[in-house]
């Protein structure tokens, strides 16, 4: 179950407030001494995170399967989301998993049940094993927002508290105010460099197509544009991806890409993912000041949208 992105939370008492965590969204799946950690493309990390599966087979529950995030902490308790997918260059910090649902528990199904039973059941369930849990953020939403937003925290989820558990949908029932500009982008294409990518090509899926949002060269370091470099090759095509491309001129941002641009790039079969951060839209609907965050095996390009 996912939540809409909303530009205002809904207030009042049917709601309740949690942090949106920076990180990957994973399903724990414990049944007797077994247990895996599945992404949500139903991708295996148990291999990925011990830490949180040996947390897993200490839930007190015989069966359960626990949705929550995986996340990476600094030494003050901030998420990061670059050192969850670089854990190498930053040793300092700590992987975690926020619970915040709970849909079977020891043979019955839970996803027909109000959220707040849900939750409720999820306490217990969560008592003395280690895993943290996603608590509900005290105060008005305003209150909550100018808070969150001090911290630099990515933003606040609102979710219903007789919402049912929706498998696979984006529903009404959870909305997520982002605090920051950042979402994911399918890779198109990149203009080749020194030491590997020196700018992405990213862009977004609409009725017409993959449609250009803009060039990514911000948030890179050598050994980046050397991984990334080395994930996109095997994906080379000869034809540019993009519906909308090439443009006539160059934008003001210099994000656009003209004809002669054109011959400069690699393309990619629109494949892979990137998280990307940014300061705004264009009128032209173009990223401005895009900074690269992150790979994104957990999303699927064909689901990217224009949040």
């Amino acid at each position: 179950m996912a939540a809409q992105v909303v530009k205002k939370l809904p207030e009042g008492d049917e709601w309740i407030y949690e942090l949106k965590f920076d990180g990957y969204r994973a399903l724990i799946i414990k049944d007797e001494l077994h247990v895996e950690l599945r992404s949500r493309k139903n991708k295996d990390l148990t291999g990925m995170y011990p830490g949180i599966a040996a947390a897993g087979l200490r839930l007190k529950a015989d069966q359960a399967v626990v949705d929550g995030e995986v996340v990476a902490l600094d030494a003050e308790g901030s998420p990061s989301f670059q050192a969850l997918q670089h854990r190498g260059s930053h040793p300092g910090h700590q992987i975690v998993f926020y619970a915040f649902d709970l849909l079977h528990l020891d043979g019955k199904d839970l996803i027909g049940e109000p959220l707040l039973k849900r939750r409720a059941r999820l306490a217990r369930v969560l008592d003395g094993s280690g895993l943290l849990s996603s608590q509900e953020l005290p105060g008005t939403v305003a209150a909550i927002v100018e808070a969150v937003r001090g911290l630099g925290l990515e933003g606040v989820i609102a979710k219903r508290k007789d919402s049912l558990y929706e498998p696979g949908e984006r529903s009404d029932a959870w909305q997520k105010l982002k605090l920051e500009n950042q979402q994911e982008f399918v890779i198109g294409g990149y203009r080749p460099g020194s030491n590997g990518v020196d700018a992405l090509l990213v862009g977004y899926y609409d009725d017409s197509g993959l449609r250009f949002a803009g060039k990514v060269r911000a948030g890179f370091v050598p050994h980046l544009r050397r991984e990334v470099f080395k994930a996109l090759k095997p994906h080379h095509v000869s034809d540019c991806p993009f519906v909308d491309l090439p443009q006539s001129k160059s934008s003001r941002w210099g994000v656009g890409v003209t004809a002669d641009e054109m011959r400069e790039m690699q393309w990619v079969k629109p494949e892979l993912v990137a998280q990307i951060r940014f300061v705004e839209w264009t009128a032209e609907g173009r990223l401005r000041h895009a900074a690269f965050l992150g790979m994104r095996a957990d999303k699927s390009a064909s689901e990217v949208r224009r949040e």
